[in-house]
């Protein structure tokens, strides 16, 4: 078994926090003028995921996504000093430093999307530094890819991004679905399963998770490659709970 594969044994539900000026939020399709705010501690939120029995807790910089460098750390260390479960960080992390930066914080895992392609020599880099710990993060909009924060479309096809990323030997791809991003409208499988034909490598899927049985869903490919999914909106809004989840998972 690849390193990789190893570190999702089995489906995998990820909370995910989402930080917009120290905050915890959810868009609405990346729509940054579209947030609804969840709670003003990102730890407490953290502890009560891991709490309930979370193994990976994916965590968002949306500020640092625009800005294009980490503007949330001070969330990540106090949600790195709350809970002992990995914790995997991904926004503006477009250069070297800054991935370092956010690994001696205490992430476990890195997340990398628009730097994978405006800056093509990073990621092969970062995984070079770090084996096993970077992802790449592959956000999808009407079938185009989407970077800096969503508010621009690459060129590359999907095909070529997954390509990039296996070549530079990320451990997995979170794939995203920003048509769906915060809408509970329900996960669009087929996006997930081609991603995981295309990458040859784990694929998290993310985006429009609405209920126990979308992770059902989602976990029936399993064995193709999709390992787990990431969940926000439909936990804060009390649709299941962690726990309901991570049972449904099984």
């Amino acid at each position: 078994m690849t390193a990789a594969r190893a570190s999702f044994a089995h489906f995998t539900v990820i909370p995910s926090i989402d930080l917009k000026d120290g905050e915890v939020v959810r868009l609405l399709r990346g729509d940054m003028n579209r947030a609804t705010v969840y709670g003003d501690d990102p730890a407490a939120t953290a502890s009560a995921f891991a709490a309930a029995g979370a193994e990976l807790i994916h965590i968002v910089d949306l500020d640092g996504a625009i800005a294009g460098a980490p503007r949330n750390l001070d969330s990540v260390r106090a949600i790195r000093a709350a809970v002992r479960c990995r914790i995997d960080v991904s926004g503006g992390l477009r250069t070297l430093d800054s991935v370092s930066a956010v690994i001696d914080d205490g992430a476990d895992v890195v997340s990398i999307g628009s730097a994978a392609f405006l800056n093509p020599t990073l990621i092969g880099d970062a995984c070079a530094r770090y084996p096993g710990r970077i992802f790449g993060s592959l956000d999808i909009r009407n079938g185009k890819l989407a970077i800096k924060g969503w508010v621009e479309t690459s060129e590359l096809t999907v095909a070529e991004a997954v390509r990039r990323f296996r070549d530079a030997g990320v451990a997995a791809v979170i794939v995203t679905d920003i048509s769906r991003d915060g809408t509970e409208s329900g996960a669009n499988v087929a996006i997930f399963a081609e991603a995981a034909r295309l990458a040859h490598l784990p694929v998290v899927a993310s985006g429009g998770v609405a209920s126990l049985d979308d992770l059902r869903a989602l976990k029936a490919f399993f064995a193709e490659g999709v390992v787990g999914a990431i969940t926000g909106r439909a936990l804060y809004e009390g649709r299941f709970s962690v726990a309901e989840a991570l049972a449904a998972a099984r």
